[in-house]
């Protein structure tokens, strides 16, 4: 045992918490000052990049039938005529750069909602517009570019947010309180996990390409990508869809018509979201070039806790190795994974090591010696934290495991996110602290707080609550209230709960993870220069290169 000692005094007072509250605090009284608005109920004039599916709902969340929507920009006009048919008063655009030089004067604040490698490209420029942000998990496809936006925010001034919905939940902010207390004492390992994709992975090859719809600006969509051909896929790839276990089927019955094939049924082109396209619509998140995999998808939620709790930091960031994978695809991610970061010590903390494993089946980790029934709650005893696991929504849960159906997919659409439902019915977690004195759980975005064995928890008085709560977070939906503390601060109100200044570095160390899959070995981070010391090679997927005309800088 070491020397540590857990003082609540410390951790409580002591310089642990500079980081874990905005100055101000969160949620506080707004003034619109700072903008030079009239009246603090004077409304917002919100614009979105992208508006269907997620950003779409972000867009609902933030203006709550209180702001204005003035703007809506989105490359392909079939995914955004969700927002075009809500808001039939908001200018319509194809090109964000459009909308900021047409409609900039108009607009206060945006939703950055693209896919992952055009966040800091949209960002940036709303920023360098005087724009106010909110920009959607995993904030940036690299980890350059999120240390850009963490600097561009403090160099414009203008209030942000990543939307990492988590972080405004009853039960994150109560996990933090457990850990603090020192009810498990001094935590070195933490273990996060979730299941298999809803997208296409390890593909061996690009099907040939197809025409470009006439609603989809491909060229933009793209960005800052390289060029590569426009396709919807063909009947080989359709096949090798079909072969994965981890599809489900989700169709209209309407038949489609692929160039070079025969007749396919939507049932199958629609499995698992795909909706016909290869790269479309959400399909990108499978793609180096685009997304950020599992880590950058469901990661950023389940590891929320883990961040704020023990402020973890790549300033603190020793090193990061890819333990273990299935395969290095091509061009898409590993189906199965693990993933280890090794933090030096923080203020009142020792050092601690985090693993990240994504695989089909199964708890990644159980405390050693403990069963999976030990490690439940027990059904109607302890205490009751919402949001319910899954959903976004805070409830009044059952003690026990609660239900995972109507939870937030990995895309936002109702249905359970991959791999959850796997994890209600083993030990209810998929993030466990090990502590020198016990051990404590989450689930999801950090719902289901809870300790183990479930025993222990059946018997536990929460401790005093310390952080502020978000204002709607305990009775309302999780993502308006989330949203909505980014609009307050947009206001003139304190920095929002998941702010640049917070997300930015957090979005920096688990992109580093993405990275640290094409090398070998252990890479030891330089965090001064913002590279691996130990790898040059893999710097190019830690700093990216932009296509000539989408370069950015401050």
């Amino acid at each position: 045992m070491s020397d540590f000692k857990f003082s609540r005094r410390h951790f409580f007072y002591g310089s642990l918490l500079t980081a874990a509250i905005p100055a101000g605090g969160f949620g506080s009284v707004p003034s619109l000052k700072t903008l030079g608005y009239k009246s603090p109920n004077e409304k917002l004039n919100l614009a979105s990049i992208g508006c269907g599916n997620q950003p779409f709902l972000d867009i609902v969340n933030a203006e709550a039938d209180v702001e204005n929507v003035v703007a809506l920009a989105d490359c392909d006009w079939e995914r955004g005529q969700q927002g075009f048919v809500t808001y039939p008063n908001a200018v319509k655009y194809k090109d964000f750069r459009k909308m900021l030089d047409k409609s900039g004067k108009d607009i206060d604040a945006v939703i950055v909602g693209t896919p992952d490698h055009m966040h800091a490209v949209c960002a940036l420029w709303c920023m360098q517009a005087g724009k106010h942000v909110y920009v959607e998990k995993p904030l940036t496809r690299t980890a350059s570019e999120a240390r850009l936006l963490t600097q561009a925010a403090a160099k414009y001034q203008v209030a942000t947010q990543m939307g990492n919905q988590g972080y405004s939940h009853d039960a994150t902010r109560v996990a933090c309180e457990i850990l603090w207390s020192g009810e498990i004492g001094e935590v070195r390992e933490v273990h996060a996990w979730t299941g298999g994709t809803m997208w296409p992975q390890g593909m061996t090859k690009i099907p040939p390409p197809t025409p470009i719809p006439d609603t989809l600006d491909w060229d933009l969509w793209l960005g800052m990508a390289a060029y590569r051909q426009y396709t919807k896929g063909d009947k080989e790839y359709y096949d090798f869809c079909t072969k994965r276990n981890s599809m489900s089927v989700r169709g209209s019955g309407k038949a489609l018509s692929i160039p070079g094939t025969d007749s396919i049924s939507a049932e199958v082109m629609n499995m698992a979201r795909y909706e016909g396209d290869f790269y479309l619509p959400f399909n990108w998140r499978g793609f180096y070039d685009f997304g950020t995999g599992l880590i950058g998808d469901w990661g950023i939620h389940i590891l929320g806790p883990a961040n704020w709790a023990l402020q973890l930091h790549p300033k603190y960031l020793i090193s990061v190795e890819c333990v273990s994978k299935d395969a290095l695809p091509a061009f898409t991610y590993p189906d199965e994974l693990t993933l280890k970061y090794e933090f030096g010590a923080r203020p009142g903390m020792p050092p601690v090591t985090i693993y990240w494993y994504h695989k089909k089946n199964g708890d990644a980790y159980l405390p050693p010696g403990m069963t999976v029934e030990q490690a439940r709650k027990v059904q109607g005893k302890g205490p009751r934290v919402g949001p319910v696991s899954g959903r976004g929504v805070s409830q009044a849960a059952p003690a026990g495991n609660a239900s995972a159906e109507g939870g937030e997919s990995a895309d936002g659409r109702s249905g359970a996110p991959a791999g959850f439902a796997r994890i209600q019915q083993r030990s209810g977690y998929n993030c466990i602290f090990v502590g020198s004195k016990g051990y404590m759980g989450t689930a999801g975005r950090g719902e289901e707080v809870g300790l183990l064995p479930g025993s222990r928890w059946a018997d536990y008085k929460l401790p005093a609550a310390y952080l502020p709560r978000s204002p709607g977070a305990s009775t309302a939906d999780n993502a308006s209230a989330h949203a909505r503390d980014w609009v307050r601060a947009c206001k003139g109100g304190a920095a929002a709960c998941s702010n640049f200044s917070i997300s930015g570095p957090y979005a920096e160390w688990v992109t580093l993870g993405v990275a640290a899959i094409h090398a070998e070995g252990r890479l030891l981070w330089d965090n001064t220069k913002g590279e691996f010391s130990s790898n040059k090679d893999v710097n190019k997927w830690v700093t990216p290169k932009f296509r000539k005309g989408w370069e950015i800088k401050l």
